[in-house]
């Protein structure tokens, strides 16, 4: 009966030592899922049935300004100033 045993166990450490392995590739595996899936489902909430699947919302030059305004990349004078060259642009005829 020991011998019955022993044939169960052949080769017994070396799946205690790839299980795991596979436990952490299946766990990183699901966190892929669920970020891939909240993020892809987020990002196209707006344009379903539009066709507008996959598209990124590009900022304008003015959003661009009022971001790094607000994150205080650049001071009141600066932006004071790109607002207005940016306005003066877009008023010229093209």
């Amino acid at each position: 009966m020991e011998v019955d045993a022993v044939m169960y166990w052949d080769g017994g450490w070396a799946w205690m030592a790839f299980m795991p392995l596979l436990w952490i590739a299946l766990i990183c595996l699901a966190v892929w899922a669920v970020i891939r899936l909240t993020h892809s489902s987020s990002a196209g909430a707006s344009g379903r049935g539009h066709g507008w699947e996959g598209q990124q919302h590009r900022e304008t030059p003015e959003e661009i300004l009022d971001r790094r305004y607000a994150s205080g990349e650049i001071d009141t004078d600066t932006y004071t100033e790109a607002r207005e060259r940016l306005a003066a642009h877009r008023q010229r005829p093209q």
